[in-house]
């Protein structure tokens, strides 16, 4: 069995946003394009988005750190530190509202 700290994976990821010109890092935790099961750590500074996309899949996205807004068509919803968030199946973004970490899952 594997162990890993989400909350050191998460200031890790932060950091290299706040170095990055896109402002947004992220690293695969577990699985990857051949797996059904996907997560991924996200890190987005203010401001900063991940441009309106598809979902490969059901998703759930859980706030480790910060504050972001997922955004569906006309619906949106806020997340805080210690939410989980259920993607809808349609197109959608994230925006940070301040410097976020989140954990994507994704089953494909």
């Amino acid at each position: 069995m594997d162990k890993l700290s989400l909350t050191a994976l998460a200031r890790q990821q932060l950091k290299l946003a706040a170095t990055s010109s896109s402002g947004r890092s992220s690293q695969t935790v577990l699985g990857g394009h051949t797996k059904h099961l996907r997560q991924t750590m996200v890190a987005l500074l203010a401001g900063h988005e991940l441009a309106e996309h598809d979902s490969p899949g059901e998703a759930t996205l859980q706030v480790l750190h910060g504050q972001l807004q997922l955004i569906a068509g006309d619906d949106h919803w806020k997340g805080s530190a210690g939410d989980l968030l259920v993607i809808p199946l349609i197109r959608h973004s994230v925006r940070a509202i301040e410097d976020v970490a989140f954990l994507l899952t994704v089953v494909k």
